[in-house]
């Protein structure tokens, strides 16, 4: 849980993240992938940066493995929360259509990211099938 107010915490900043974590990020993306890494606000950018780069940090990763780490909240922009929104659904459960959306964000990102041509890697660790690979992705994520 405390992983979670630390992330409320950096949710806070509208910033943009510095451009060359933006360039970082886009070079392990295929072109699909990057429109959806469009549609992500920054502070979720600046989450799924941080991520990717604490996984960096817990092994070697193929780009299709560092990709699926950009992209696995890629979900959650499906349902169009804001903040204090997502802390609601977080908190309250499945209570509207938007909330329930929310709370299906690994689902949905795997099927956005299928659409947009994401390799069997990607979407294996994406639809978190038992690997190395998505057990530091985890434990990345809890940031």
């Amino acid at each position: 849980m405390f992983h979670l107010v630390k992330r409320f915490v950096g949710s806070l900043s509208a910033a943009a993240p510095p451009v060359h974590d933006e360039v970082w990020a886009e070079s392990f993306l295929l072109d699909g992938e990057l429109v959806l890494w469009c549609r992500l606000g920054n502070v979720d950018r600046r989450h799924a940066i941080q991520v990717a780069r604490r996984l960096e940090v817990l092994g070697s990763w193929t780009r299709d493995e560092m990709a699926a780490a950009l992209l696995h909240d890629i979900g959650k922009t499906v349902s169009q929360l804001s903040t204090l929104e997502r802390v609601a659904a977080t908190i309250l459960g499945s209570r509207t259509t938007r909330w329930r959306e929310y709370r299906d964000h690994e689902r949905i990102g795997l099927e956005l990211c299928r659409e947009a041509g994401s390799t069997a890697v990607t979407l294996a660790m994406l639809g978190n099938e038992p690997s190395n690979a998505v057990t530091a992705l985890r434990r990345a994520d809890r940031i």
